[in-house]
């Protein structure tokens, strides 16, 4: 029996007056997901524990099986890992941001993103942060697009910090890091703003009418964290496919080889067909595959419904029919296809509510016709996952453990 887990981040969200008093999901047209949960076990699955921030770090880490009542340490130090970032028993890694800021009568987040700036201006923006700051005990890693990492060499640990994609249009003061430690943090921040002000980077953007990089924010921090592998869980071998750190990171703890797919940006324009070329290319040596798609989410955090239904219809056609087709000849294959978190346009950040999974073993009959994947089909079925393993153990439970 193979393995192959296909998420779609940030795909669930509100019924919206624009789709008809429909979600997003229950709206697009998603004829290959339908088929999957028309024919499998449909239900939701609680992937954010009480009590936990609800992002894609809580959320993966449930999705492959660590309740992260015991494995979360924070987002950066998972990221850290799938850059080959080496974390002491004294480093704290926090996620650093290349953001946009407006200056009001104070200063707003503008876009949490800085206009999904290109990894390489943003890697010539952390050299200069390295030549400048790093003589304050930190240290800047470049990662792909806004996304990066930052070392605090004996820095201090749970310091309450916000997610930058929470706050757009919101002033910055009120959400900046607070507890012992945080000022350091403030400084970072202040620092960067006079630096990339005029930075090379910034002036080509500002003169094309592109957003600027303005600072760095800084979040998620955590120290270096310890799992065990799937191999050591349940004795199977597996590979990650996805653009974004976080991810891959998690994927390397795990034990499953990271597959870099060329043109996989983590955002609409992605690779979708080479993330699932490369999962079957990768099905016919690995127990177990997972490939995560970014788009949906970064289409919510945009508040953006055309991008999200574009982006989820893409997921649909060019991922999971596509996998659906290079099936054959597998043998069994159980196939699983789910979100996340919701990513809810109106809100355009992530909240903690259940997301629709559906699983087949596959590929399932066509036209099963029965029910669509989205949240009021999962809901109807009553099935309800409500702990951290319980879709993986579902997912193995024909499984010798």
């Amino acid at each position: 029996m193979k393995y192959l887990i296909l998420i779609g981040d940030g795909m669930a969200d509100e019924p919206l007056k624009e789709c008809g008093g429909k979600t997003p999901l229950e709206y697009a047209h998603t004829p290959n997901m339908d088929r999957i949960a028309g024919a499998g076990r449909l239900g939701l699955f609680k992937t954010i524990p009480d009590g936990f921030p609800p992002g894609s770090d809580v959320a993966a880490l449930s999705i492959f099986g660590y309740p992260p009542q015991r494995y979360y340490t924070g987002r950066a130090p998972l990221e850290a890992v799938s850059l080959g970032i080496e974390l002491g028993k004294d480093d704290v890694a926090m996620r650093c941001n290349l953001v946009t800021l407006k200056e009001n009568e104070t200063l707003l987040m503008e876009d949490y993103s800085a206009g999904h700036i290109s990894t390489e201006e943003a890697e010539a923006i952390i050299d200069t942060l390295n030549q400048t700051l790093s003589s304050l005990g930190v240290r800047f890693y470049t990662g792909k697009s806004y996304r990066h990492i930052m070392v605090w060499h004996g820095g201090k640990d749970g310091i309450k910090t916000t997610p930058p994609h929470d706050i757009m249009g919101s002033p910055i003061e009120e959400h900046l890091p607070s507890g012992e430690g945080a000022e350091r943090l403030k400084e970072l921040m202040e620092l960067s703003r006079k630096i990339l002000r005029e930075h090379p980077v910034n002036i080509a953007r500002r003169k094309a009418g592109r957003p600027t990089a303005d600072s760095i924010w800084l979040w998620g921090g955590g120290r270096s964290p310890a799992m065990p592998t799937l191999q050591e869980r349940f004795g199977i071998s597996g590979a990650v496919i996805s653009a974004v750190d976080l991810v891959k990171g998690i994927g390397v703890l795990a034990g499953l080889e990271v597959i870099n797919v060329p043109g996989a940006t983590g955002y609409i324009d992605t690779n979708y067909e080479g993330k699932a070329d490369s999962a079957l290319t990768a099905l016919k040596t690995k127990d177990l595959v997972c490939v995560h798609v970014e788009a949906p989410d970064e289409a919510g955090h945009e508040g953006s419904l055309e991008k999200k239904l574009k982006a989820i219809e893409d997921f649909d056609k060019r991922v999971v029919r596509r996998v659906l087709e290079g099936l054959e000849g597998f043998g069994e294959v159980k196939l699983a296809v789910l979100a996340d978190h919701p990513t809810p346009i109106r809100l355009r950040t992530h909240t903690p509510e259940p997301v629709p999974f559906a699983i087949s073993t596959g590929p399932p009959e066509k036209d099963v016709g029965r029910r669509r994947f989205c949240e009021k089909d999962a809901r109807k079925t009553g099935i309800f996952i409500d702990s951290p393993e319980g879709f993986l153990e579902e997912l193995l439970k024909e499984r010798a453990m």
